[in-house]
């Protein structure tokens, strides 16, 4: 992108977010970033670093997901594979998109950090489809699991979705049915995903997680550190 005199502000990639043109992965940021951004990308939504996200919500910018990068690097020996509680078990990641999308919509209501109002069926066509078919992010991975309760399939009430991205593998969601499955899952969760993903051979996991999100104290605990910090803003 550049400025009015042709001198270049900066690079980014460009995708799509929540049915809005999206502009991420933003480098080489020139001084007037700023304010080429709010006259040249109306109706965007930009991920950036904290810095220039603080200039754009300083420019009248809405601010949508103040999030902190994390990784794991594996193989790691301190986390294990643990039973699942009684009446629950993990799966590979094979259920079709319309299995896993009560849980994982279920998972982020009122109240929460990530929650946003949505349509469902939109969610489930624009959002969750293409994450689990790798038109988002990338190929989903092996190491991703699913658990479900006992019987015939199963019903699904959590996950961890893992993602072959630009950026390497990347967790893109740890997803939880509040009322559906007992406390802990997510911890088993990761911890499964972890160890499958070491035997995989996988060098590490990224994933972000949204400030004031309490999940990050269970990451920090099974061994992700910060690497980085953004914002992702409306224009």
């Amino acid at each position: 992108m550049t400025d009015a005199e042709g001198v270049s502000v900066m690079s980014y990639r460009e995708g799509v977010r929540d049915g809005l043109p999206w502009a991420y992965a933003i480098e080489d940021i020139g001084p007037d970033a700023a304010a080429v951004i709010m006259s040249r990308l109306r109706g965007w939504a930009v991920s950036a670093p904290v810095e220039l996200g603080r200039q754009l919500v300083e420019r009248g910018a809405r601010l949508q997901r103040h999030a902190t990068g994390m990784r794991c690097d594996l193989p790691i020996t301190r986390p294990v594979e643990g039973a699942a509680p009684d009446g629950f078990r993990l799966v590979p990641c094979d259920r079709a998109p319309a299995d896993i999308f009560p849980a994982w919509f279920a998972a982020y209501p009122p109240g929460h950090p990530d929650h946003r109002p949505r349509d469902p069926e939109k969610a489930l066509e624009e959002e969750l489809v293409p994450l689990l078919t790798g038109e988002e992010i990338g190929p989903l991975l092996p190491c991703s699991v699913l658990a479900v309760r006992d019987g015939s399939p199963g019903e699904v009430v959590g996950g961890v979705l893992v993602n072959d991205s630009e950026r390497g593998p990347w967790i893109a969601d740890v997803f939880r049915h509040p009322e559906r499955s007992p406390r802990g899952l997510g911890a088993l969760m990761l911890t499964a995903t972890l160890v499958r993903a070491g035997a995989d051979g996988l060098p590490g996991l990224g994933l972000v997680v949204t400030q004031g999100n309490p999940a990050r104290h269970l990451y920090e605990r099974l061994g992700f550190r910060v690497v980085d910090e953004g914002m992702t803003v409306l224009i």
